[in-house]
């Protein structure tokens, strides 16, 4: 159970972290909060967390099947550090390039949710780098289908979680945003860090 537990827990962290740079979702769910539209927004966020469930369980398998090849298992640590490094960089861009609006969406946010997130292209190399990089420093186990759904089922609380908090809180994070702009960078430079380590330990191995 305490293991279940933990890795529910690290699930809903990183899907939190990962949540919070400015993009087509939760921008979406901020500008509906905004606009007073708060059970349109609820919907959106459902939608958003339900699709999260499947991706994240697609981004297991397919590092699973990456990480089977002899040739990839040599360079584990080398190519963990190159994609936590390439997410941090492409996160820290993300966060300074301005976003000119967000549209305004339908009455059923729950189907605008599930077709934006469907659309979203960061949802599975970013599952694939974190999922590597905690499986690299032995901080995730998923040898069992409870411990892989247990992962999974964090996942998508995590990003339920954070776009809750947008929709509650949506005015005073606008101005917060406003003014101080590194808040933005946050999730970014910490992924970065993480693959600068990565890097450092495998040229020190």
């Amino acid at each position: 159970m305490g293991e279940l537990l933990w890795v529910f827990l690290l699930g809903l962290f990183w899907s939190f972290l990962g949540s919070i740079p400015p993009g087509t979702l939760n921008l979406s769910v901020l500008q509906l909060g905004i606009e007073g539209k708060t059970q349109t927004a609820w919907r959106f966020a459902l939608a958003v967390a339900i699709i999260e469930y499947p991706y994240t369980w697609l981004a297991i398998l397919l590092e699973d099947w990456i990480t089977s090849n002899p040739i990839v298992v040599e360079n584990f640590q080398l190519m963990t550090a190159i994609v936590m490094t390439t997410i941090g960089i492409g996160n820290i861009w993300s966060a300074r390039k301005p976003v000119a609006a967000v549209q305004k969406f339908e009455s059923s946010g729950f189907r605008r949710g599930l077709i934006l997130s469907i659309l979203n292209p960061m949802a599975l190399p970013f599952w694939i780098g974190i999922t590597a990089y905690l499986k690299a420093q032995q901080l995730l186990n998923l040898e069992s289908d409870w411990l892989v759904h247990s992962y999974v089922l964090g996942t998508s609380v995590g990003v339920l979680l954070l776009l809750a908090g947008f929709i509650l809180l949506a005015k005073r994070l606008t101005g917060y945003a406003s003014q101080n702009g590194w808040v933005k960078l946050v999730p970014g430079a910490t992924i970065l860090g993480l693959g600068i380590i990565a890097f450092v330990r495998y040229f020190l191995n």
